[in-house]
């Protein structure tokens, strides 16, 4: 994943928490001008405004535009109401066109988001229009390219993957991708598909520090007793199964949560590092997706074999490599064209002249049948 400038301006943002708070406001003050006591609608909105025109024509009321020239009210009252009725729609389409997997886009190209930039020329973290890039490479070729608008990765694995299947006829077997793309909807799809995950948890890096391990409250530093089905903390006391709940993530994704209460931590000598609660009465609590957990395991168990060192080693040249080939080493940092259809096709010539220098590069050093690089070092990878 990469996120290539748009050629927006920078300073052409629309932000959504912004947009809905002003939507509100308008709102609320339709409602008090057209309906007090019912639900607010646009041909409500209408009728008003068309009874508002029709008795100023009747009044025969001259209506004059500038400074110094006094309104009456019913003027005043139309002219409020259409100015809002305008805005109320500006507002709308303004959300509309953000849609709901993004809080931001630019106003000269609307499919840009606003995101932390990498190599920002300020290097003061100011967010800048552009687009989240993804790449599949295949022995170093590269097989398809996405464009999105999200700002985070996990939700571009699904979409991306039904493209290229789509395109390809055929669906890849392995999937490898850093922490970023770990989600449960990622790995539910991953598993219903037949499609083994190479993805790396979200705490793998984290759990290796000594900071990490130390930290008592924590669920992967307790000890699970199948059996009673319970957690054992530091102190030896037992987390039993308190309930059972369902939430929705941020994608929709639904989770089946099981709540893991202590026995008692009263006196306990490690409460204040384990249990966060301001309640000193309140027992610690662990929630837990079980579903989740397992398919996290077994992606980790994946990538920790032979193979899925060898995998994540050619990740990291390949993957990483086709990128570094197009924003470093062929200076390519914003794009020229704007939309998400343009975009694409810029970038599938870029990937395709990409393509023929590696054949060539392969050809020249009569490696056309390597398929994965085998690192002398990969095992401790």
């Amino acid at each position: 994943m990469t996120e290539p400038k748009s050629k927006a301006n920078r300073y052409t943002f629309v932000w959504l928490k912004q947009v809905s708070k002003q939507l509100e406001k308008i709102k609320a003050r339709l409602k008090e001008l057209v309906c007090p006591q019912g639900n607010l609608t646009s041909t409500k909105v209408e009728k008003r405004l068309e009874q508002l025109n029709a008795e100023i024509e009747a009044q025969g009321i001259e209506v004059k535009k500038g400074r110094g020239h006094h309104k009456p009210e019913i003027v005043r009252e139309r002219d409020e109401l259409a100015l809002l009725y305008r805005r109320w729609m500006e507002y709308n389409r303004k959300k509309a066109i953000c849609g709901e997997n993004r809080n931001s886009y630019s106003k000269t190209d609307t499919d840009a988001t606003f995101m932390h930039m990498k190599d920002g020329h300020m290097r003061n973290g100011q967010l800048k229009p552009g687009y989240n890039v993804q790449f599949a490479v295949n022995s170093g070729f590269i097989t398809g390219i996405g464009v999105f608008s999200n700002r985070t990765d996990f939700g571009t694995l699904i979409p991306f993957l039904t493209y290229l299947w789509h395109k390809h006829g055929k669906s890849y077997r392995n999937v490898v991708a850093d922490s970023g793309y770990e989600s449960l909807a990622n790995y539910r799809w991953l598993f219903e598909n037949g499609q083994t995950a190479f993805i790396k948890p979200a705490n793998y890096e984290s759990g290796k520090k000594r900071s990490s391990k130390e930290q008592v409250g924590r669920m992967e530093n307790m000890g699970y007793y199948e059996p009673d089905d319970c957690f054992i903390c530091k102190n030896g006391r037992h987390l039993d199964l308190s309930s059972h709940y369902t939430s929705h993530a941020k994608d929709g994704t639904e989770r089946k949560i099981s709540v893991y209460r202590c026995e008692d931590c009263s006196d306990c000598p490690y409460r204040a590092a384990c249990c966060k609660a301001k309640d000193s009465e309140k027992r610690k609590e662990i929630f837990v997706c079980w579903e989740f957990q397992n398919l996290r395991n077994n992606s980790y168990h994946n990538i920790t074999t032979e193979e899925g060192k060898l995998l994540r080693c050619n990740r990291s040249i390949q993957a990483e490599g086709a990128f570094g080939q197009l924003k470093h080493n062929r200076n390519f940092k914003r794009f020229l064209t704007g939309g998400k259809v343009k975009v694409l096709a810029e970038l599938l010539f870029l990937g395709l002249s990409q393509n023929i220098a590696h054949l060539l590069a392969k050809c020249n050093s009569g490696l056309q049948n390597l398929h994965l690089i085998q690192p002398k070092a990969y095992l401790n990878f």
